[in-house]
C-alpha cells in the first residue's frame, strides 16, 4: 500500500502559470472577491494603491479636469480662492463630524448650532457693556459664540452617554430645539455687524491663501494629527469598531464620546463665526441643510456610517468634491437643484459600491 504522502508526491504537477505577485498588506481587503489576477500587479504602483485607498481623490481629479475644460474661468485665481472660502465653513464641521461618525455616532444639530453661534458673535458686539471696547469687543463676542457651541456639544454627548439613546435621535431633537432657540433669541430678525473690522475679516489674505481657508487648513492638519498620532485618535477607532471591546480594554467610552461631541460643537460654532464675517450678518435660517452637506462630504470621504473607519484625508477630499461641483456647475449656469440630484446620486452610488467592495470571501458583507 503506497503511503498517502507518496501518492501526493507522485502526482503530476499542474502548470498554473506564473504566480500572481503578492498584494501589499491591507490592499486585499479593498478588492472585490474574484478580481482578475491580471489587474492585481498594477496595484503595486504606489500612486494607484493610494487612489484605491482614497477613491474620492480620483473623483476630485476627474471633476477638476472636467470643469477646467468646460469653463475658461474655473482656474482663475479669484475663483480658486472662492472655492477655498466656500468649502471652509462646511469643511470645519466635517472635521468634527468625522470624529463623531468614526465613533459610531452622528450629530444632526450642527446647522442650528452654527446659527446660534453666529447670532451670538454678531449680537454680543452691540451689548452696552462692550460699547467702549472698540474693535476689542469682537473678542468676547467670538469667545461666547465658541463657548455656546462647546456647551451644546457637551450637552449632546452627555445625554447620549448617560441615557444610551441613539445619537441620531438625541441630535435630531437638539437640532429642532436649538433652531427654535435661535428664532427666539433673534426675534426672527437678522443681526447686522456694525463693526466693519469684523465683516472685513473674511476678505483678508495671508499670501495667496484667504484667512478663512488658512484657518480650515490649519484645523485640518490639527485634527489629522489628533486622529492619527494620539491616544484619543486610537480610542476613537476602537470605540467605533467595537464598543464593548473598548470598554473591556479600559477606555472610558462615555467621556470619550462626549469630548468628540464638544469638538464638533466647537467647529460648528467656529464655522458660524466665519460665515457671519462673510455675510456681515447673522440670520435665524443660517446653516440650514448644513448637516446634510457635511454628512455627505464625510461619507464620500470613506467614513462608515456604522463607525470604526474613516480619516481626515478622505473627508478633505469629500469637502473639496462638493465645493468643486457646486462652483463648477454654477459657472456653467446649471440650476442649483441639479447639484442636489447629482450629489444624491453619487452618495447612493458610493454607499452601494462600498457594500459591494467590502464583501468577505464567503459572500457576506463586512459591516
Amino acid at each position: 500500500m503506497t503511503p498517502p504522502d507518496t501518492v501526493k508526491q507522485n502526482r503530476p504537477m499542474q502548470d498554473d502559470g506564473p504566480a500572481a505577485p503578492p498584494l501589499p498588506q491591507g490592499l486585499a481587503e479593498t478588492l472585490p472577491v474574484g478580481v482578475s489576477k491580471r489587474v492585481r500587479p498594477f496595484l503595486d504602483n504606489p500612486v494607484l494603491r493610494w487612489f484605491v485607498h482614497n477613491p474620492i481623490w480620483g473623483f476630485v481629479l476627474i471633476v477638476l479636469v472636467f470643469f477646467s475644460l468646460a469653463s475658461d474661468h474655473f482656474f482663475d485665481y479669484r475663483n480658486v480662492q472662492n472655492i477655498l472660502v466656500q468649502t471652509s465653513t462646511i469643511g470645519l464641521i466635517a472635521l468634527g463630524m468625522t470624529l463623531v461618525m468614526i465613533n459610531g455616532n452622528i450629530d444632526l444639530s450642527v446647522g442650528a448650532t452654527l446659527a446660534l453661534a453666529a447670532a451670538f458673535a454678531v449680537d454680543v458686539q452691540s451689548w452696552a457693556v462692550f460699547a467702549s471696547w472698540g474693535n476689542w469687543q469682537i473678542l468676547p463676542a467670538v469667545c461666547l459664540a465658541l463657548l455656546a457651541g462647546i456647551t451644546l456639544g457637551a450637552l449632546n454627548g452627555f445625554i447620549v452617554w448617560k441615557t444610551g439613546v441613539d445619537a441620531f435621535i438625541v441630535t435630531l431633537g437638539a437640532m429642532l430645539g436649538i433652531r427654535g432657540l435661535v428664532f427666539v433669541y433673534t426675534g426672527e430678525q437678522s443681526f447686522y455687524a456694525m463693526n466693519f473690522a469684523y465683516s472685513d475679516f473674511s476678505a483678508l489674505s495671508i499670501g495667496p491663501l484667504p484667512v478663512l481657508a488658512l484657518i480650515f487648513v490649519l484645523c485640518t492638519l490639527a485634527v489629522h494629527l489628533l486622529l492619527a498620532r494620539t491616544v484619543h485618535g486610537r480610542n476613537t477607532y476602537a470605540v467605533g469598531g467595537n464598543r464593548e471591546a473598548a470598554v473591556n480594554a479600559g477606555i472610558r467610552v462615555g467621556p470619550h464620546m462626549m469630548l468628540n461631541f464638544m469638538i464638533i460643537g466647537f467647529f460648528a460654532a467656529l464655522s458660524g463665526v466665519m460665515l457671519s464675517t462673510q455675510m456681515g450678518a447673522a440670520t435665524p435660517n443660517l446653516g440650514r441643510d448644513y448637516e446634510l452637506w457635511v454628512i455627505t462630504a464625510v461619507v464620500l470621504g470613506g467614513t462608515k456610517l456604522t463607525g470604526g473607519k474613516g480619516d481626515i484625508i478622505g473627508t478633505l477630499g469629500g469637502v473639496l468634491a462638493i465645493g468643486i461641483l457646486r462652483n463648477g456647475m454654477n459657472l456653467m449656469q446649471v440650476p442649483a437643484f441639479y447639484v442636489y440630484v447629482i450629489l444624491g446620486s453619487i452618495l447612493i452610488a458610493v454607499l452601494f459600491l462600498d457594500k459591494r467592495f467590502n464583501r468577505t470571501a464567503d459572500g457576506g458583507l463586512r459591516l
